[in-house]
């Protein structure tokens, strides 16, 4: 398959993918939301994980409130993205009350202002654990973003200068999951893909 012909393909996916999260009602989202949240705690691999990177979810993603609590109250190291233009870190949360004071972007998610000094993941000793968000995912841990590429990049960048890859893991509802996905060499694969189906 020809680069553009996975470009065409994901974007026709990523159409299709927004229509079926679109059909959830909100009280799935949340009860399927509860349920992958809890799995992610129970992992051993969580558990073991001491820098944590999550993002803030939108309503159209599942939910993280539940894991940024737990890794406050379990004083781990908790980091969130920060978009600036075409450029993605990853910088330090240090509590709930400092989530709910963060500033809201035109995308409509909270982020830490550009000019909030702020520890970075990278430039800090790495992460053990990224929660990556997604469009749509496959069980086996392949993974359709939004097209930007943000957090192909910044895996890529972690390997790099940390020289160890962190785990990797997705949070998907049951109707983002796909048999299969277009993907190219630039796509990182996933190491666990958690849905709220029993195992």
């Amino acid at each position: 398959m020809s680069q553009m012909a996975v470009n065409e393909a994901k974007k026709v996916l990523r159409r299709e993918l927004k229509k079926r999260i679109a059909a959830m009602t909100d009280e799935a989202k949340l009860t399927e939301s509860t349920s992958i949240v809890n799995k992610l705690l129970r992992m051993e691999e969580y558990k073991s994980s001491k820098r944590i990177s999550v993002y803030l979810s939108m309503s159209s993603e599942v939910q993280t409130e539940g894991i940024l609590k737990e890794l406050f109250q379990a004083k781990k190291e908790c980091f969130i993205p920060r978009y600036i233009g075409l450029n993605m870190d990853m910088v330090k949360l240090h509590s709930m009350e400092d989530m709910m004071s963060l500033p809201v972007t035109s995308w409509n998610i909270q982020q830490p202002a550009e000019d909030d000094e702020r520890e970075e993941a990278i430039s800090s000793g790495g992460l053990d654990l990224i929660v990556v968000p997604g469009l749509g995912f496959t069980k086996n841990g392949l993974r359709l973003g939004r097209g930007k590429g943000y957090y192909d990049s910044y895996i890529m960048k972690c390997i790099q200068t940390c020289k160890k890859k962190p785990l990797l893991i997705g949070l998907a509802f049951s109707s983002q999951i796909c048999d299969d996905l277009p993907v190219t060499e630039r796509d990182m694969p996933l190491d666990h893909v958690i849905t709220s189906e029993p195992d």
